[in-house]
């Protein structure tokens, strides 16, 4: 219920944003760029967040979605950034807003970066340098993992401070883990999984090594069963779990998750603001804040810890 009130005052929010800009951008055209594809999570709660955006200002959106999440072949995301060079050529789009790294890495970069065309990304992960953002026709909000939050949280419950993380082998994990390092100046115990079976070993090893245990981005397992990873993880969770994916929830005792519609909401409203006239290079790169809290009861159970009620309170979503 709580999280069903969450997410209707997220599109009140967003339609009372959007009212301010409604009708004023007839004939005007705004293109998103999806790296991944519909069905997953974090790409649908960017996705439905600009089309909620810019619902009712007059722009016209079209939507175009490269896939490269499932399709990994490095010249898979070339010829998917090809196709979409493509549309763009054909679309004439005033502004284009680029969903998670790839869209930069294997579309903005090698073809649009200081160009003539507006660009606004969002999901970059981390630090947005490594592509050279900003520039004069790119700004855009990276996506930065709300760990300390997280494990202010878990803190409470872990007899010691060794962390642990848990993700699949795959370049995206493996980012995640060095930035954890990196940012935040932690130490951490690592593993990334190649397969469901791997998944299973390493949770229960880990668990042997550590004192909390941040359970990462599952993507990239192929054979994933989020049934039977939900019922495993309910029943070989011994210390304090942790996830930063609101989608990992099933797998941890306590979530912080990052907002994907934080990153969706930004993007579009800074689309308008350049259909406004704002220059890319005037609009300073930002950093996502939001988070949502969610407690997973079951977990907390099986671990025998009593989350306080402020706790249960404060939270966004409970898992019973």
């Amino acid at each position: 219920m709580k999280k069903l009130l969450a997410i209707c005052i997220l599109i009140m929010a967003v339609s009372l944003a959007a009212t301010s800009f409604a009708g004023n951008y007839q004939g005007k055209k705004v293109l998103f760029v999806d790296s991944y594809h519909e069905g997953y999570a974090w790409s649908d709660g960017i996705t439905n967040a600009v089309v909620a955006f810019l619902e009712g200002t007059g722009a016209e959106l079209k939507i175009v979605r490269m896939d490269t999440k499932r399709n990994k072949d490095k010249e898979f995301k070339k010829e998917a950034a090809m196709k979409v060079k493509k549309v763009i050529e054909q679309y004439k789009p005033d502004v284009v807003i680029a969903a998670d790294d790839n869209a930069s890495k294997y579309l903005i970069v090698p073809y649009y970066k200081d160009s003539n065309i507006p660009f606004v990304f969002c999901g970059v992960n981390w630090d947005a340098s490594s592509y050279g953002f900003p520039t004069k026709n790119v700004t855009g909000m990276i996506e930065v993992s709300p760990v300390p939050q997280l494990l202010d949280q878990l803190k409470p419950f872990a007899k010691g401070s060794r962390i642990g993380h848990l993700a699949a082998d795959v370049t995206s994990g493996k980012k995640d883990g060095a930035n954890i390092k990196k940012v935040f100046n932690l130490e951490l115990v690592e593993y990334y999984a190649k397969d469901m079976a791997d998944w299973k070993d390493a949770f229960v090893d880990l668990q042997k090594q550590v004192d909390i245990l941040i359970v990462g981005n599952k993507s990239g397992i192929n054979d994933w069963n989020a049934a039977d990873a939900a019922a495993f993880a309910e029943a070989n969770t011994k210390i304090p779990t942790g996830a930063i994916q609101p989608f990992i929830a099933d797998y941890a005792m306590i979530t912080f998750g990052k907002v994907a519609e934080e990153q969706g909401e930004w993007a579009a409203k800074t689309a308008l603001k350049i259909l406004d006239g704002a220059s890319p290079a005037n609009i300073p790169t930002v950093k996502n804040v939001k988070g949502e809290l969610i407690i997973n009861a079951r977990i907390a159970k099986s671990v025998g810890a009593e989350i306080p009620f402020e706790i249960i309170g404060a939270a966004d979503r409970i898992i019973e």
